[in-house]
């Protein structure tokens, strides 16, 4: 069956998942088959054993049902990423307006330091681009759209 963790506690080393059919479903790390962390929002398939989820994988293509593709996020950071393009794309709105307001008060006020702040925030959205082309697309999932990481 399919399902999303709707929960997962490091502490008590169990969680919940949401089924496909609508039932809540519970497990403890020890069913847990998946190659990262179980963690909340992560598109799984599971055995079902009552109300107890067995043998949990994350869902085979999960991540490309994203509604965030890692491309569009790594291009948009290489090539717009300066502004803040990348930022809002993934939805961190406060991020993207921290991007958008330095550069361009950079722009309107630094031209006499030859444009730095413009160049710092360039170099920075460049890096973050590469990371997330590097990154598998489980990985840019969990850390960027599940966790919410907006910086690096």
């Amino acid at each position: 069956m399919k399902g999303q963790i709707l929960e997962y506690t490091v502490q008590t080393n169990t969680g919940a998942i949401s089924g496909s059919d609508g039932a809540r479903y519970y497990f403890s790390g020890a069913d847990w088959k998946g190659t990262c962390a179980p963690a909340r929002g992560i598109t799984v398939d599971f055995e079902v054993d009552g109300n107890q989820a067995r043998a949990i994988y994350t869902s085979v293509g999960s991540a490309s049902s994203s509604s965030k593709n890692k491309t569009a996020a790594g291009l948009l950071a290489i090539f717009l990423g300066g502004i803040g393009i990348h930022k809002f794309y993934l939805g961190y709105t406060g991020t993207g307006l921290i991007f958008l307001l330095v550069n361009t008060v950079g722009f309107l006020v630094t031209w006499i330091l030859l444009f730095m702040p413009n160049i710092v925030l360039g170099i920075i959205a460049f890096v973050e681009g590469i990371i997330y082309l590097t990154k598998t697309d489980e990985e840019f999932e969990q850390t960027y759209v599940v966790n919410r990481r907006s910086w690096f």
